[in-house]
């Protein structure tokens, strides 16, 4: 470590005994001490350089500042702490073995490997986070090998679907809250977030707040337009939120999720959950023409290939289009 570590630590002890010794013995002993420093690497642990707590902590006030959004930011906590306990080991006591011996052990009772992906990306950027802000002096996950993820069809809503969920919505809320999902392609966590000043239903469109607290404009269609009107025409209270739930507070994703599992089991679907929706528009603008860069404005990504990540062209258009396309 530097020299400047190896004084601080001389002068901390130097302090602590001026007061205990004589002035003769005091010297000796600083002078002894200095020696014996000189045979040992020193690393200063202060403020600069917190533990584990601390550095999780700075970590996370750096990533809120750079716009990471709450629970982005609890998914980053959850992670990292869950590895260090599993593996009872402090920060800087982290090497590629033992994350390699964690992910390994959560394969094993079952996680799925994307998830255990998702852990590794999590990791990643706590520890190149740190090691860019000299907290530590490496990134260990560099020499952690990426996590092979079996490909999953990952289907759209097809036209059949779309209508048996628009025939068994039980109420115009649930009814407004698909159509919204599926015009707007909206995250649950955005829609939910939305106040009804937020949106705009003469001019169809309405402002998110994405990943990152990055801003958008997103639309409705004059079908969505029309089934959220006739949703706040019943609504006979004058509270803020566009939808809420049925004790009349915010509406929040957990139970969005919750009245689509009903939906699910009513209707026989498999799979509705809000993400799906999403993938449901992108691959329908997709489909109908609309240029790539503006399917990712629209979907709030920073780049046309988190866009192509959720197009999910069926077999039968692919075929079509490739007989289409070789005669």
């Amino acid at each position: 470590m530097a020299e400047k570590d190896k004084t601080l630590l001389l002068q901390d002890i130097s302090e602590t005994l001026r007061p205990r010794m004589f002035v003769n013995q005091y010297e000796e002993a600083t002078q002894e001490i200095q020696e014996k420093l000189d045979s040992y690497s020193v690393e200063h642990i202060g403020a600069d350089q917190p533990e584990s707590c601390d550095l999780l902590d700075a970590f996370i006030d750096g990533k809120r500042a750079a716009g990471r959004g709450e629970s982005t930011l609890t998914r980053y906590r959850y992670v990292i702490e869950t590895f260090l306990r599993a593996e009872n080991v402090t920060t800087r006591q982290v090497t590629a073995e033992h994350v390699r011996h964690w992910f390994s052990q959560e394969l094993a009772r079952g996680v799925r490997d994307s998830t255990v992906r998702g852990y590794r990306e999590v990791l990643w950027s706590y520890f190149s986070w740190l090691a860019d802000n000299r907290l530590i002096s490496s990134n260990p996950i560099r020499a952690v090998e990426q996590i092979r993820c079996e490909e999953r069809d990952r289907p759209a809503f097809s036209s059949g679907d779309l209508d048996i969920l628009r025939r068994h919505c039980v109420s115009i809320r649930n009814l407004a809250i698909v159509y919204f999902l599926l015009s707007t392609g909206c995250r649950v966590s955005e829609m939910t977030a939305l106040n009804r000043a937020d949106v705009d239903l003469e001019a169809g469109e309405c402002v998110v707040y994405g990943k990152g607290r990055k801003e958008r404009t997103v639309y409705l269609t004059e079908e969505a337009a029309l089934v959220l009107r006739e949703y706040l025409a019943t609504r006979e209270d004058d509270k803020e939120p566009l939808f809420i739930g049925y004790q009349g507070r915010r509406l929040q994703p957990g139970g969005v999720r919750a009245m689509l599992n009903v939906l699910s089991e009513k209707t026989g679907v498999a799979d509705i959950h809000p993400h799906r929706f999403r993938r449901t528009m992108i691959t329908q603008m997709l489909n109908r023409g609309m240029p790539i860069q503006e399917v990712a404005i629209l979907a709030g990504h920073s780049d046309v290939d988190t866009t192509m990540g959720y197009y999910a062209a069926s077999k039968d258009r692919i075929r079509n289009s490739f007989r289409l396309h070789s005669t």
